[in-house]
C-alpha cells in the first residue's frame, strides 16, 4: 500500500515508518528538516519538504496515498492557542488536502488526554465521553471533531503514555534513574496505562487497514496497568539501578510546575512541565482498555514493560543519549 505519514521523523512517527517499511509498503513522509532523513533506513522513503503549514506539500503527499497517517502534533505549548494552531488547524489543513483525493483511510493519532483521567481500578473505554483536563487534551479533542466530520473513511487512535527508542520525554526518567533518583508526584500510586512505540505502530497500521475500524475511535494500550512509582522502579532496573523514590506532595508539585512553566514562557519557550499539566500529573489514574481495537483488528500489545524499557535503555546508550 502507499502510505503518507506526517511526523515521520518524530518519536512515534519514526516507529510507524519502520513498521510500514517492514510490511513492504511504499512510504512518503512530510519532513520539516530534510537533514534528519539522511541516515540509514531512509533510502527507500520518499520525502516531501514542508510542514502542516505548507499546503502544496500536504496536497502532494495526500494525492496518491492509500492511507494517510496523521501523527504530527504539538505536545507542549505556552497556551491553548499555540496548541490549537498545530493540533486543530494543522489537522484541518490535512483533511482539506486529503479531500481532493480521498484516501482509503485517514488515521489520526490522538491521545488518552482527550478521554481524560479516571480512578484506580477503572480504566476507561471508548463509550465514555471525552473529558480532557488540559489545553493539550482540549486541542486534540478539537482535532478529533474535525476528523469525525470528514466525508471519507477515518479512524482515530488514542494512545496513553508511549515509550521506546527515540523518545526524549521518558529519557528524563532514565537519566534520573541512572543517578539513583526516582521523583514521583504524590505518593507514586497514580495508575498508568502504557504502550511501547513499536506496538503502537502496529496498532496504527491495524487501525488503518482493517475494514471494521472505519469511522471508529480506539484506545491502544498494553493490558497491564502500572503505577508511577513502579514505572520509575522498572526504568531503574533497565539501567541497572535501584532509584530512591522522591515523593513530591501535590501542592508542592503545583507550585513547582507553575514555576517551571512560567520561567519557560518568559524565555519564549514551551515545556510539558507547566501549571496546566498539573491536572494530568495529579490525577489518580490515566488508564484505558484496548479491548475494542483487539476485537476489531486482532491487534494486541505484546511488549511487556520491562522488556520494552530494557530495549529502550540499550538504544539510548548506543546513541549516546544515556
Amino acid at each position: 500500500m502507499k502510505a503518507f505519514v506526517t511526523g515521520g521523523t518524530g518519536f512515534v512517527g519514526s516507529h510507524l515508518v519502520q513498521a510500514l517499511r517492514s510490511r513492504g509498503d511504499s512510504v512518503t513522509c512530510l519532513v520539516r528538516s530534510p537533514h534528519r532523513v539522511t541516515g540509514p533506513g531512509w533510502s527507500d522513503v520518499r520525502t516531501i519538504a514542508g510542514d502542516l503549514n505548507t499546503p502544496a506539500a500536504v496536497r502532494e503527499g495526500c494525492a496518491d496515498a492509500d492511507v494517510v497517517y496523521h501523527v504530527a502534533g504539538r505536545i507542549s505549548a505556552r497556551n491553548l492557542n499555540e496548541y490549537l494552531a498545530v493540533n486543530r488547524d494543522g489537522t484541518a489543513r490535512m483533511l482539506e488536502a486529503a479531500s481532493a483525493h480521498p484516501p482509503r483511510r485517514f488515521v489520526h493519532v490522538s491521545t488518552l488526554a482527550v478521554g481524560g483521567p479516571t480512578v484506580p481500578g477503572h480504566p476507561i473505554d471508548e463509550a465514555r465521553p471525552p473529558a480532557p483536563v488540559t489545553d493539550y487534551g482540549r486541542s486534540k479533542l478539537a482535532a478529533e471533531r474535525l476528523v469525525q466530520a470528514a466525508t471519507f473513511p477515518w479512524t482515530i487512535v488514542r494512545p496513553p503514555v508511549v515509550y521506546g527508542e527515540r523518545d526524549r520525554e521518558t529519557l528524563r526518567i532514565f537519566r534520573l534513574a541512572r543517578r539513583g533518583l526516582g521523583p514521583v508526584i504524590g505518593d507514586g500510586s497514580q495508575e498508568l496505562s502504557v504502550v511501547y512505540a513499536g506496538d503502537l505502530a502496529t496498532a496504527l497500521i491495524a487501525a488503518g487497514t482493517s475494514p471494521a475500524t472505519s469511522g471508529r475511535v480506539y484506545y491502544a494500550s498494553h493490558p497491564d496497568v502500572t503505577t508511577s512509582a513502579d514505572l520509575v522502579r522498572a526504568v531503574g532496573a533497565a539501567v541497572g539501578r535501584r532509584p530512591v523514590l522522591l515523593p513530591l506532595p501535590g501542592p508542592l508539585a503545583r507550585v513547582a510546575l507553575w514555576t517551571v512553566g512560567s520561567l519557560a514562557s518568559l524565555a519564549g519557550r514551551a515545556t510539558v512541565l507547566s501549571a496546566d499539566k498539573a491536572n494530568e500529573f495529579l490525577a489518580p489514574a490515566w488508564t484505558c482498555r484496548a479491548d475494542a481495537l483487539e476485537r476489531d483488528t486482532g491487534w494486541r500489545a505484546v511488549t511487556k514493560l520491562q522488556a520494552g524499557l530494557s530495549r529502550t535503555a540499550t538504544w539510548y546508550r548506543a546513541e549516546g543519549w544515556l
